[in-house]
């Protein structure tokens, strides 16, 4: 039998962050209308989101992972912050273990019911955790930062040789990491790495 939570007295004050206007604005509507949540803005890039936070001093910051162009992933960090839940629409392994690493206080998909969305928000406000996704026992695990190094410069379009120097490492030595991440991740070519690369937003992640 799950614990009792223990809320606030005061409203929760959530901030929704996402790049999406009808996201966005849908979320906060929808959660102005829930008894004991009071939503105190919304941003939709990194640098309103920061201040955002900075001005409004939420209790919790629901938080997509892709802003634009940028992580949203930039926003997790040492505390103190206020609770932080990812919610994407991406269900890769990836993505929760760097919420898991980064600190955030749970980890919702899109797809998932209001209550599920609403659970997380209380938990993450009490001081818990409510990652209904997390990562699976021997999940594979995500590139390095060396591979992302050479995975950024593939899908640029770059050789073998090409990427080596930008590095500073030999050909052979490229070779070696792309044989390594087609293996890992079971793909067969170059352009089926970056191709699953950019589906899967790995240059969005900081490598563990």
């Amino acid at each position: 039998m799950a614990a009792a939570l223990t809320l606030p007295d005061a409203p929760i004050r959530v901030a929704v962050v996402d790049d999406h206007p009808l996201v966005r604005e849908g979320t906060a509507a929808l959660l102005g209308g829930i008894e004991g949540i009071a939503v105190v803005g919304t941003a939709g890039s990194v640098e309103d989101a920061a201040d955002l936070i900075a001005t409004s001093d939420p209790d919790v910051v629901l938080l997509d992972i892709r802003l634009g162009t940028e992580s949203g992933l930039r926003l997790l960090g040492p505390a103190p912050r206020p609770a932080i839940i990812v919610v994407t629409s991406y269900d890769y392994p990836q993505y929760v273990e760097a919420a898991l690493r980064l600190g955030a206080a749970g980890f919702v998909l899109k797809t998932a019911p209001v209550a599920e969305l609403v659970d997380a928000i209380r938990r993450a406000a009490s001081g818990g955790l409510a990652f209904a996704n997390r990562p699976r026992a021997g999940s594979t695990a995500g590139p390095s930062a060396r591979e992302l190094d050479v995975v950024r410069l593939v899908i640029e379009g770059r050789s073998n040789d090409e990427v080596g120097a930008a590095l500073g490492i030999g050909a052979k030595t490229v070779e070696s990491h792309l044989r390594r991440l087609f293996d890992r991740f079971g793909v067969a070519s170059r352009t089926e790495l970056a191709t699953r690369a950019l589906r899967e937003g790995w240059l969005d992640v900081p490598p563990g």
